[in-house]
């Protein structure tokens, strides 16, 4: 089957993109290497959370919350993309998304991963400020 590729399609694939980088949250973390950086993707620590006094058990379960709300918010406003449900939940979902997102990367920051931090403010601001897509998504 041949599927055209629409800016739909693309925008759809970016943003399922970014949602599923945050799995690695989730996944165990690899053997350091020498010289590397030390992995991002940590839910034990946290700067906010240790300083509050919250165990890192309690931390890691809210890491985990914030995770299913980013991969989905961004899932629902995917499905609102294709019409399968109504267009209102790609802003919904994409605000949802990116709100557990900047949770999840607030909270256990580390510098690497400012450019998620970056994504997730710009598509705040194109579906509540800019009112993005204007008349809904085209080209489908």
């Amino acid at each position: 089957m041949d599927v055209p590729v629409t800016p739909s399609l693309l925008l759809v694939a970016l943003v399922l993109a970014h949602a599923a980088i945050h799995m690695a949250f989730l996944a165990p973390r690899p053997p350091a290497t020498a010289g590397g950086p030390e992995w991002p993707f940590a839910l034990d620590r946290s700067w906010i959370l240790g300083a509050l006094g919250i165990g890192r058990d309690t931390a890691h379960l809210l890491g985990i919350v914030f995770v299913a709300l980013t991969l989905s918010g961004f899932a629902v406003a995917s499905i609102g993309v294709f019409g399968f449900g109504p267009t209102a939940l790609w802003p919904a979902g994409v605000t949802v998304g990116a709100l557990g997102s900047l949770a999840l990367l607030l909270t256990f920051f580390d510098p690497l991963l400012v450019l998620g931090v970056a994504i997730d403010l710009v598509l705040l601001w194109s579906v509540l400020v800019a009112g993005w897509p204007p008349g809904g998504f085209t080209g489908q």
